[in-house]
């Protein structure tokens, strides 16, 4: 049975602090869409119509270099949303959107979009929220690239996709992250990804199996990362 689009929408933190009221119009304006895994949902420099919400599935944000290295800018599971932006400034796509998983995805247009913020305040403030909070996050990985070695990189990738999926005493990562993956995401190769990740295994401070990843010392690698607890 397909899922309700207004359940969906509650689960997103874009509309998750919205009255009902608010939630029910805009699960009448969205449709589902469907991809297969390696599917390309957006290009980089695409037109910008649409917001995307991940109702099932898992998603990578990533540009390609001039010398075809890709770098993943973000990975997204259920709850998660991109295409925001496009909605706003009316700039062509800043990056590619690809299926790591078959994905179902909730396709809210333009158009529709700006409707409803012209008629709701709480709208306009939920968007303005969000998109402070990415960029704090963004000035965030950037002085992580800049400061951090590769240990304090993956350890601060490791606490912010745990803050994402359980808050801010998120300990578990669900989402399915090839050692390739992570290294695209902070700027080190395969290898040295897996001497870091098997070292920290080694020492107790994450477990890993092929549905998860537990941190079992947070505060090891709020150090590497140099985090406030």
């Amino acid at each position: 049975m397909p899922a309700d689009p207004s359940a969906v929408l509650g689960t997103v933190p874009l509309f998750a602090h919205l009255p009902d009221a608010e939630i029910g119009a805009l699960a009448q304006l969205v449709r589902e869409r469907r991809f297969a895994k390696g599917a390309v949902i957006l290009s980089q420099g695409g037109d910008g119509d649409a917001l995307f919400l991940i109702q099932s599935g898992q998603i990578k944000v990533s540009i390609v270099a001039e010398d075809g290295r890709e770098v993943i800018l973000s990975v997204l599971g259920p709850g998660g949303f991109f295409g925001e932006m496009a909605l706003i400034d009316d700039e062509p796509r800043s990056a590619h959107v690809i299926a790591m998983t078959d994905t179902v995805l909730l396709q809210l247009r333009r158009e529709e979009f700006r409707a409803r913020l012209r008629v709701s305040p709480e709208l306009s403030i939920s968007l303005l929220r969000e998109l402070s909070r990415r960029l704090r996050r963004a000035d965030d990985n950037i002085a992580s690239l800049m400061l951090l070695d590769v240990n304090g990189r993956v350890a601060h990738l490791l606490l912010d996709l745990a803050r994402e999926e359980g808050g801010e005493g998120g300990a578990r990562i669900t989402r399915r992250l090839t050692h390739e993956a992570i290294g695209q995401m902070v700027g080190a190769s395969r290898e040295t990804v897996s001497r870091t990740m098997r070292h920290l295994v080694l020492r107790e401070v994450i477990a890993v199996t092929r549905k998860e990843i537990t941190l079992k010392n947070p505060g090891a690698l709020r150090l590497a990362a140099q985090q406030a607890p």
